[in-house]
């Protein structure tokens, strides 16, 4: 009889396992899941007793499969589930970044785990919640089993059923670039307002839908939740967009396609990336989270020694004003590339990359401690680089008749400072990674330590977008082959992160939205940089290339375009825009006329022991205090939007019983910037802990501080 009854029991249990809870280590997050009457999966998240996700679904839809057994072709990973079982666990660990923001992170959470069971078809998927002090992530976990091999997914159905008309911060869907605006909004008012938000002027726009917005999407809810929705370690698969019925404000997940139209192509075992919901009551916890760095893997580079928080300069903004260019003559020749005699052909006197130039550049670099210099334009190639049909317009290794790529790179190391190469792909995938271990052979004869890559243009052999698996999976392996050359990586036009460079820590920078470039082109508005760090650089730092001193081009160029930033409002990015890979992008002339200010990029750190963030509003303002690695010495910056902004700062964060010489760069009192951008002073004095400073941040301005220790 007792064996009737066990046997019972077992048949019997995944019916009568259906709800679970897990909470964060604190208590103060819970997260609920069960399933529906059709075995549906569902989830719910509060944060202290107040609903941050409201019941969602779960689930995958399937491409059909010829292959499947019949009665299987159609059948989705969306309902027909049974509980087999879940898993309780603890995790906590502290553990330390090759670079960041601290000396060390914790990684403390709660995990469920939850083994699923598909009816008739016997398809097995686990979905695994992580539930921290600052938020949660989820993931679907597919063991390797025989019901469920090869499968292709047609759609991701994750929903995040939202509590209320949140006020938004919001980027339209895009499959192939972020750089654009940031809106603000209602979530009822995103499909009102996605046509002027769009930037159908941009080629590679690849928009899905009028209420489609990418993450990470940074949320306030009007009894004052911040919520941000996001992802980590997205690998192997295509990033997530989300999708909004603002009938119900449900958003759900939305995949990136291939070029013919699926969303991934998977093979079991595997897993998807971490769906992530962040919240807090204080918007300095958004800033301070390591939630998305958490969700990925411990760093997978055994020596990690070359690796290191770089400050530079380079042949670059001249050309994206537009005074100097990129290619080397003005006769486009018509015949291949590689065939022509370049020293045959007449240069456009324009070209920027050249000896001359990058010398003058590697003096100003070593004269002021910066450890790198970026020449952009120095490889054949640029007259015909748009045309993407000639898929091998460049090797990544052949220089123009007037880069001497040999003695340039003796000169610099004779001076202690290191080009940083400059790799443009045209988005020729298959063409760079034909050459790209020719190209980082190259780097490493040369001493090449560092390379920013670049993806402009429409995905070639393919015509994949930028945000598919399949590129998803070449920025990776650049990445991983870079590691294997000691190189580091700063990619542009790139996916957006998702927190890999906690696992590989070579990836230092990545640009994946609109940076310093577009203040060229029309200008970035005063906000811009107070929305960046509660969206954007929640996957991981920005090379956003700050620094821009003399902020009317018109003084020295034919651009019309300006800054939309105070003077001082450029110094505080280096302290509110974290990036261990930080760029003095204005040229060393406009530094000469601000020599007082740029002393701040020269004094100021890319690599921290701590942060503190001591204000805090999405889109109106930002402060932030850090403590520079391995020093007494702390840098505090301040960015606010075109309204201004009054700070009080309380220093209790620095050391009892120092003293510290305090040198403040701050707006004058008539400073705005848009009237008098460039009205800024600098006082100094002795501060301790416990001293307070009053500053005023002019509309569109901000603050920079220096207080090194005696």
């Amino acid at each position: 009889m007792k064996k009737v009854t066990l046997l019972l029991s077992l048949l019997l249990t995944p019916f009568l396992v259906s709800a679970q809870t897990v909470k964060s280590p604190n208590g103060q997050i819970i997260v609920n899941f069960s399933l529906t009457g059709n075995g549906q999966p569902t989830y719910e998240m509060t944060y202290k007793g107040r609903a941050v996700v409201k019941p969602s679904h779960l689930g995958l839809e399937l491409a059909k499969d010829k292959h499947a057994s019949k009665g299987l072709r159609e059948t989705s990973l969306m309902d027909g589930f049974q509980i087999l079982d879940t898993k309780s666990s603890t995790f906590d660990e502290t553990w330390k970044p090759v670079w960041g923001e601290t000396a060390t992170i914790r990684n403390h959470y709660n995990e469920l785990e939850v083994d699923l069971n598909q009816g008739e078809s016997k398809r097995k998927m686990i979905i695994r919640f992580r539930v921290y002090d600052d938020g949660m992530g989820f993931r679907y976990e597919f063991p390797q089993q025989d019901s469920l091999t090869y499968f292709t997914i047609k759609e991701e159905h994750s929903q995040f059923a939202m509590a209320g008309d949140h006020t938004a911060w919001w980027l339209p869907g895009d499959y192939d670039t972020q750089e654009q605006e940031t809106q603000e909004s209602k979530l009822s008012q995103i499909r009102s307002r996605f046509h002027d938000a769009v930037n159908w002027d941009n080629s590679s726009v690849s928009v899905f839908s009028p209420t489609g917005v990418q993450t990470s999407l940074q949320m306030k809810s009007q009894d004052g939740l911040y919520i941000n929705i996001h992802e980590a370690a997205c690998i192997d698969y295509a990033t997530m967009h989300l999708n909004l019925d603002d009938k119900n404000m449900v958003f759900e997940s939305w995949l990136t396609p291939d070029a013919t139209g699926m969303k991934g192509y998977m093979q079991t075992p595997c897993q998807s990336p971490w769906r992530t919901v962040m919240v807090s009551d204080d918007a300095r916890d958004m800033l301070s989270s390591n939630l998305i760095l958490n969700l990925n893997e411990p760093c997978k580079i055994e020596d990690t020694s070359w690796i290191h928080p770089t400050k530079y300069c380079g042949v670059w903004w001249e050309m994206i004003v537009g005074k100097s260019s990129w290619h080397y003559t003005d006769d486009f020749p018509s015949i291949k590339l590689d065939q022509i005699d370049w020293n045959s052909v007449k240069p456009n006197g324009r070209h920027a990359a050249n000896t001359q130039k990058v010398k003058q550049y590697i003096d100003f670099a070593a004269a002021n401690g910066l450890q790198e210099v970026l020449v952009e334009g120095w490889n054949v190639g640029w007259e015909d680089w748009a045309n993407h049909w000639k898929r091998d317009v460049f090797d990544f290794v052949t220089p123009y008749p007037d880069f001497d790529i040999k003695y340039l790179n003796e000169y610099a190391h004779s001076k202690g400072v290191k080009i940083l190469m400059h790799h443009e792909t045209s988005s020729s995938v298959g063409n760079y990674e034909r050459h790209m271990e020719n190209a980082f052979n190259l780097m490493n004869k040369y001493g090449y330590d560092a390379v920013k890559t670049g993806y402009v243009g429409d995905i070639i052999p393919r015509g994949d977008h930028h945000f598919s698996q399949s590129m998803n999976n070449h920025y990776l392996y650049n990445v991983q082959l870079a590691a294997k050359h000691h190189i580091m990586v700063n990619g542009h036009e790139a996916t957006r992160p998702t927190g890999l460079c906690r696992t590989w820590p070579n990836l230092v920078g990545n640009e994946s939205a609109r940076g310093t470039e577009y203040e060229a082109f029309g200008g970035n508005k005063p906000d811009h940089t107070v929305i960046l760090p509660f969206t954007r650089l929640q996957g991981g730092p920005m090379d956003y290339t700050p620094g821009i001193l003399e902020t009317q081009l018109n003084t020295w160029s034919d651009n019309t375009s300006w800054v939309r930033t105070t003077l001082v409002g450029q110094l505080a990015l280096y302290v509110t825009m974290y990036s261990p890979l930080q760029m003095a992008a204005d040229l060393p002339e406009n530094y000469a006329k601000y020599r007082d200010a740029f002393q701040f990029i020269k004094d100021v750190a890319c690599d921290w022991d701590d942060s503190k963030y001591l204000e805090a509003e999405p889109a109106d303002y930002i402060t932030v205090a850090r403590k520079a690695k391995g020093t007494n010495n702390w840098f505090v910056g301040g960015k606010c939007d075109e309204n201004g902004h009054k700070s009080t700062l309380k220093l209790d964060f620095l050391d009892k019983g120092r003293k510290y010489d305090c040198t403040i760069y701050a707006d004058a009192k008539n400073a705005h910037y848009q009237k008098n951008p460039k009205a800024y002073t600098i006082t100094h004095r002795i501060v301790k802990k416990g001293d307070t400073l009053k500053l005023t941040e002019a509309p569109g301005g901000g603050f920079a501080i220096s207080l090194i220790a005696k």
